[in-house]
C-alpha cells in the first residue's frame, strides 16, 4: 500500500491508469481496492471524475484487450495449458466458458461485475474468436458500470476509502443485480437507437 501511495503521488492520475490497466490485463490486484482507492486519491488532489471516469474505461479496455489478444493467439491451447499449470483456475475458466457459449456478448458484458468470470472472461472471447468489435463494445459498457460504482465509491468517501471495499462486500448481493438491471436498460436503450437508425425515411 505505501507503494501504491508513493507512486500515486509522484505520478498522480497515470500512476492511477497504469495500475486500473493492470488489474484488468490480470495481474495480481484487486479491483476492490485499486478502483476505491484510485477515486479517494483523484479526490484528494481535486481530479475531476468526469476526467478519471473515462480515462479508467480507456485503461480497462486496454488492459482486457491484453488478455482478448492472447486468447485470439493462443487459443483453447492456452486455456489449457492455464488450467494444467494452475489446477485451480480450472473452475472458473469452465464457469466462465460456459457463460460465454450460453450469452456470447451479455457474458462478456455482464462478466465484468461477476468475480471469478471478470479474471477469465477476455481470454475466452479471444479463444473463441469474438469479433473485436463486439468484445470491446460489450466490454466498454461492464467496464463503465463498475468503474463508475467502485470509483464512484472511493471518490464520495475519500479519506474512508477502505469503506468501499466493505461496503461492496457487505451489500454485494444488492450491487450486482442492480448492476445487471442498469446493464439490460443500457442494452436495450442502445438496440433501440439503433433499430430507429436503421428505419427507413
Amino acid at each position: 500500500m505505501n507503494t501504491l501511495l508513493q507512486l500515486l503521488s509522484r505520478f498522480g492520475l497515470a500512476a492511477m491508469l497504469l495500475m486500473i490497466l493492470l488489474e484488468y490485463a490480470c495481474f495480481p490486484i484487486s479491483s476492490e481496492i485499486v478502483l476505491p482507492f484510485c477515486g479517494a486519491a483523484a479526490s484528494a488532489e481535486n481530479i475531476s471524475f468526469f476526467l478519471l471516469l473515462p480515462a479508467s474505461v480507456t485503461a480497462g479496455l486496454l488492459g482486457t484487450g491484453i488478455c482478448y489478444l492472447a486468447g485470439r493467439i493462443g487459443g483453447n491451447a492456452l486455456l489449457n495449458r492455464l488450467t494444467k499449470k494452475f489446477p485451480k483456475t480450472e473452475r472458473g475458466i469452465r464457469s466462465s466458458r460456459e457463460k460465454f457459449e450460453a450469452y456470447g456478448a451479455f457474458a462478456v458484458c455482464f462478466g465484468r461485475l461477476i468475480p471469478i468470470c471478470r479474471t477469465y472472461i477476455a481470454f475466452i472471447a479471444g479463444a473463441a474468436g469474438q469479433k473485436p468489435s463486439i468484445f470491446f463494445g460489450a466490454s466498454a459498457i461492464g467496464i463503465t458500470v463498475w468503474n463508475t460504482i467502485l470509483i464512484g465509491l472511493g471518490y464520495l468517501l475519500r479519506e474512508n476509502w477502505a469503506d468501499a471495499a466493505a461496503l461492496y462486500i457487505r451489500y454485494k448481493n444488492i450491487f450486482l443485480p442492480v448492476c445487471l438491471l442498469i446493464l439490460l436498460f443500457l442494452i436495450c436503450l442502445r438496440r433501440k437507437r439503433h433499430s430507429r437508425a436503421s428505419e427507413p425515411t
